[in-house]
């Protein structure tokens, strides 16, 4: 049963792949335009009307429609990933302040420490 969902979502993934893109849509635009005529020779506007919902759009609009997901999708990944080096950078840039500040501090526990040794020293000379 795994083989099969395995192999079913590979095939899912190939042909959404394949549907997706612009080449697709022209060929569906020129599979669907081959009986644009006969409807047109009809005459009858309910047939019209029928061929460009049901063959028209639904052929061509489904590529294009998954083209345009596609790129949306992609301006959200970039997004996330530019958004995600930004915090990378800020954390790194965090990381230096803090060692800086950590610095700072035990500079100033010696400054500390100095100035009490050289009062303890005033005072016992007194």
């Amino acid at each position: 049963m795994k083989r099969i969902n395995e192999f079913n979502l590979r095939l899912a993934e190939k042909i959404t792949a394949a549907v997706s893109t612009m080449w697709c849509a022209y060929i569906f635009a020129a599979i669907a335009l081959i009986s644009l005529p006969a409807a047109l020779r009809s005459g009858d506007p309910l047939i019209i009307v029928a061929w460009v919902a049901q063959t028209f759009l639904q052929l061509v609009l489904l590529s294009i429609i998954m083209v345009g997901q596609q790129a949306s999708s992609d301006a959200v990944a970039q997004k996330i990933s530019e958004t995600h080096v930004a915090s990378l950078g800020e954390f790194e840039l965090a990381k230096e302040a803090r060692s800086i500040a950590n610095q700072e501090l035990a500079e100033l526990k010696e400054i500390t420490r100095d100035i009490h040794r050289v009062l303890r020293d005033i005072e016992t000379k007194k």
